[in-house]
């Protein structure tokens, strides 16, 4: 991207400021002018942290400190008893500035505005992620260590680390409540959400200070943290060797040392799979719960798995081959697409509730998001595989200007911009500010509280191109 692009890419990213009584508070979703409808006009956690990285990576802290301060505010610490609230510990997916009476106030959406009112597993999740980043870019850990911020870290844990009807490490959610906000058949334990926690729970062990108040809740945290990584590890992950290895599972076992834990029957392979995965690439599946095991690739799971350590050196990398084996399917003309397959006909028809937005190869059912061109960056600085890097970028090009920095683009290459995309998409444009940053500057990607999580890291550099 050229000097002048790059320069207005900053300009939007500036303009997409919030303030709250004159201070710089987030970024909004979009400033797309034609459709503000819904709420594309507010300042949504899982958008603005793609922002925040970006503004820490420029040594401007202000905004991420001012945003994670009032995110503490704006989390809620009780609960009436009420089954249509949300619970205690819950920060919100989204909020807007409004004034009342000559005074301004900040709106907050715990997802009982929300479509199909799905209250924010993430939320918290990316506040942790920042509060981290943020002690690792500026070194101020007196920001972290305030006592109301230690408190909101361990009414998160309250909520996270709760106990439950569930015999396993991961975290049950519901459709809809992370980035896929929509109905996906991602209920259960989808990875994307598991890969949030595990990267959470590691920031976590770093933020809590050593205290009598804290001490079992550092306890709490690296055990969840441990059992985590191993169920995950063992059982998300899909290679030639684990898929011939489910082929041919014995099913209906009972007892302890069953190898099928889940009840998983080989007949529920999909066909594409068995020659679409190659030799030596792999990749975390989608979800796994009682005799279900969701095939789908998922992007965003997949690549934060890697920059928070949770996948091994050889899964990182065999990954990284995956993506090399199957770049037309899994990456595209537009970096990059978010789940693999598309659910098409009856599938669509009955998973996604016939969601017309969600269609095949599009938005969250087969779109490509250049937001997550950031996360790609990352994976690419912690494996060495900056040839991938390299190749995204060059395949980028001016193509996100030119079309005007929209949401996500269609297809099953990602050639077409997004039928109901926004366009001045703050997160596309915060993305691919940051994925520039770390082709020129790799070691950066400690600032922003990753480097130093797994040991994937090999030494090289991207060229930006012109």
């Amino acid at each position: 991207m050229t000097q002048s692009n790059h320069d207005t890419a900053w300009d939007l990213l500036k303009a997409s400021i919030m303030s709250f009584n004159g201070s710089p508070i987030g970024t909004v979703a979009a400033r797309d002018t034609i459709k503000q409808e819904l709420n594309y006009d507010q300042v949504f956690v899982r958008d603005f942290a793609v922002s925040a990285y970006a503004y820490l990576l420029a040594d401007e802290s202000e905004i991420v400190a001012n945003f994670l301060l009032e995110m503490v505010r704006l989390q809620r610490t009780s609960r009436q008893f009420d089954c249509f609230e949300p619970g205690e510990g819950l920060m919100p997916a989204s909020f807007k500035v409004e004034e009342v009476d000559g005074e301004q106030r900040i709106i907050a959406d715990y997802g009982e505005r929300a479509i199909a009112r799905v209250p924010p597993v993430d939320s918290g999740f990316w506040w942790l992620l920042l509060l981290h980043a943020y002690v690792q870019s500026t070194g101020d850990r007196a920001l972290a260590e305030r006592a109301d911020v230690q408190n909101a870290i361990r009414i998160l844990l309250d909520l996270y680390l709760s106990e439950r009807f569930d015999m396993f490490p991961t975290i049950l959610v519901s459709d809809g409540s992370f980035m896929i906000d929509r109905r996906m058949g991602v209920y259960g334990y989808p990875f994307d959400v598991q890969a949030l926690f595990f990267a959470s729970l590691k920031a976590v062990a770093q933020l809590l200070v050593d205290s009598d108040e804290n001490k079992e809740y550092i306890t709490a945290t690296r055990t969840r943290m441990d059992h985590l990584a191993y169920h995950i590890r063992t059982y998300y992950w899909l290679d030639l060797e684990q898929l011939n290895h489910i082929y041919r599972y014995d099913v209906e076992e009972y007892g302890e040392h069953t190898a099928n834990i889940f009840n998983i029957y080989p007949e529920t392979i999909p066909g594409w799979l068995i020659d679409w995965i190659p030799e030596t690439g792999g990749y975390f599946a989608g979800n796994i719960g009682p005799a279900r095991m969701d095939y789908r690739y998922f992007a965003h799971g997949n690549l934060m798995a890697i920059i928070s350590g949770l996948a091994t050196d050889e899964q990182a990398q065999a990954f990284m081959e995956l993506l090399r084996a199957r770049w037309d399917d899994l990456v595209g003309h537009m970096p990059l697409k978010l789940v693999f397959p598309a659910l098409q006909d009856r599938d669509w028809a009955i998973i996604t509730g016939m969601d017309p937005k969600n269609r095949a190869w599009s938005y969250h059912n087969g779109g490509n998001w250049p937001s997550l061109v950031w996360l790609l960056a990352a994976a690419c600085v912690c494996t060495g595989a900056f040839d991938i890097l390299q190749r995204a970028l060059d395949d980028l090009g001016p193509r996100l200007s030119r079309d005007n920095w929209p949401e996500y683009y269609d297809g099953q290459y990602g050639r077409l911009v997004g039928r109901e995309a926004r366009v001045l998409q703050t997160w596309s444009i915060a993305g691919f500010l940051v994925a520039e940053h770390l082709a020129e500057h790799p070691q950066s990607l400690e600032r922003i509280g990753f480097a130093s999580s797994g040991s994937h890291t090999v030494a090289g550099k991207c060229q930006v191109p012109a």
